[in-house]
């Protein structure tokens, strides 16, 4: 971080936040990161290749933790804080962190995210994908639509030096302006080294403000967008599955990304 150290510290003079030295990766760092980001989207493009109406969740599951397994990598989620699999997989109504089961089916007109997270060799990548199970109503389909579009809008506005609001702005403009609204308790993390680091990062924080982006910093673009409202409720008997207050639709699209010194590099997505 050597040669941005004196524009850090003005910036923190004047009030911005800044990330601390360990949140910036090293070169030698991010070339592991990224084959360990390379494998995530491969277990991600594995998936699609099979999955489809009809399957259980459990049978994604097992896609997952073997392709990631078979190539080296071990699934992130696995026992992560007690948590049973390899994979999320959350249903229409579930926000996140749905947990495969073999009772569980992929019926035609579902959507489905598809939440993978992998370690190679002790780094970590995480991304994910929405799936669209056969003929899905106009209204899911404009949900998952309009939830890539504030993604996109998001990567569109991600600077060196700008900062994390300048996203969440532009990803929480869009899905209002198309009538719905993004989880505001639950956002992304920095990644990498570790499975969760910080910062926090929110979907409905004001342009210009939360942490200035740096060079070597990594962290997840996810949003959650429900076509109701924003809250939420976990399931208590799992403690784990996030569903919408209201029973509404929630689209989730996940991509990791680099800060780097001419932009913003998507690693998995």
């Amino acid at each position: 971080m050597g040669k941005y150290e004196l524009r850090l510290l003005a910036l923190a003079a004047r009030g911005h936040i800044v990330p601390d030295r360990s949140l910036l990766k090293t070169p030698e760092q991010i070339r592991a990161i990224k084959k360990s980001a390379a494998l995530n989207t491969a277990v991600l493009d594995h998936v699609a290749s099979h999955i489809r109406p009809g399957m259980c969740t459990e049978e994604i599951d097992r896609l997952v933790y073997d392709f990631t397994t078979r190539h080296g990598g071990i699934p992130a989620p696995l026992n992560y804080d007690g948590f049973p699999k390899s994979v999320c997989t959350s249903i229409n109504d579930v926000i996140c962190h749905g947990i495969p089961n073999e009772n569980e089916i992929l019926m035609e007109g579902d959507i489905v995210n598809v939440d993978v997270s992998t370690i190679l060799n002790g780094y970590f990548s995480d991304a994910s994908r929405m799936f669209l199970m056969g003929d899905v109503s106009p209204r899911a389909a404009r949900l998952v639509r309009v939830t890539q579009e504030c993604v996109d809008r998001g990567l569109s506005v991600a600077k060196p030096w700008g900062h994390l609001g300048d996203i969440a702005h532009a990803i929480n403009t869009h899905a209002k302006r198309n009538g719905y609204s993004v989880v505001e308790d639950i956002g992304g993390h920095g990644i990498g080294l570790e499975f969760h680091e910080e910062p926090f990062v929110s979907y409905v924080t004001p342009k210009g403000s939360e942490m200035v982006l740096v060079p070597g910093m990594m962290f997840t673009i996810e949003p959650m967008v429900n076509e109701g409202g924003p809250d939420f409720f976990v399931d208590e008997d799992d403690g784990w599955t996030v569903y919408t207050e209201d029973g509404g639709l929630s689209a989730q699209i996940e991509y990791m990304v680099l800060v780097t010194e001419t932009g913003v590099e998507v690693l998995s997505r």
